[in-house]
Order: C-alpha cells, then sequence, then structure tokens
C-alpha cells in the first residue's frame, strides 16, 4: 500500500472513482485535467494504490492568502473506492494531506462537501472539522 502522486497511468482508475462520486463522462477531458494538475505549483494530486490497484484520489490546491498570515489548503476532490471505504484509507489521505499543508505553511484545509454526502461529513466531523456555514457560487456558464 502506498500513497503516491498521480501518474498519467492512474486515467483510467480517477475517472472510475469520479464516477463512483457521481461524475460521469469525465473521461473526455481527463487526460488534460490530469496533465494541469500534475504541473501546476499549487497543486497536488495523489492516489492511495495497494497490490498495483488505485482505491482512492485526492485533489489539493494550496491558496496564498492576502490579509492572513497562513494559508490554505483546499481540498477539492476525495474520492475512496466503494469497495474499499471504512478501512482507513480515506484517513490515511486526509492525514497526508493535512501535512502537506503544514509543510506548505498553511493553518487550515478547507472542503466543501455536497449535503447529499452524509457519510462524507461524518468523516470529516471525525477528522476534526466543522462546519463554517455560507458558501455561494456563481455559474459561469
Amino acid at each position: 500500500m502506498a500513497i503516491r502522486k498521480a501518474n498519467t497511468g492512474d486515467l483510467d482508475p480517477i475517472v472510475t472513482l469520479l464516477n463512483q462520486l457521481g461524475y460521469p463522462g469525465t473521461e473526455k477531458f481527463m487526460q488534460e485535467k490530469l496533465n494541469r494538475l500534475m504541473t501546476h505549483p499549487d497543486e497536488v494530486l495523489i492516489v492511495y494504490e495497494e497490490n498495483n490497484k488505485v482505491l482512492a484520489v485526492m485533489s489539493i490546491h494550496f491558496i496564498c492568502q492576502l490579509a492572513l498570515e497562513g494559508d490554505f489548503a483546499r481540498i477539492s476532490y476525495f474520492a475512496v473506492d466503494g469497495t474499499a471505504r471504512s478501512n482507513g484509507i480515506g484517513k490515511l489521505l486526509e492525514e497526508y494531506c493535512a501535512e502537506l499543508a503544514k509543510n506548505r505553511k498553511c493553518d487550515r484545509i478547507e472542503v466543501h462537501c455536497h449535503e447529499r454526502r452524509t457519510q462524507a461529513h461524518k468523516f470529516y466531523i471525525r477528522q476534526g472539522y466543522e462546519e463554517v456555514p455560507k458558501y455561494f457560487v456563481k455559474s459561469l456558464v
């Protein structure tokens, strides 16, 4: 078992994991997205692999704050294969993310999690996250 940076060979398993999250059709643009994320200086895209099978993916962005001393990390996508949930993989990845964030001088991590993902909410609470209300989105399409 290993946590490692994603590579282009992880395209199919990442597409599968995103399908499980409710994001079908990502195979159409995933190669370009992987290339962008894997080369971006403020992004870390990691996977959890066991027995040569990718069981989880996490996308982490590091965001510089203008008015605050510490920066913050944002988990933008986090998926553990449905057959491997509740085995501690998510906890390992979240703790790995926290270490990366501390090393990048972040003082917090944020994650946006749809209200329908109630099991994920319980996970984040167990990991020490707290709900912070009000999140606004403006569609540009």
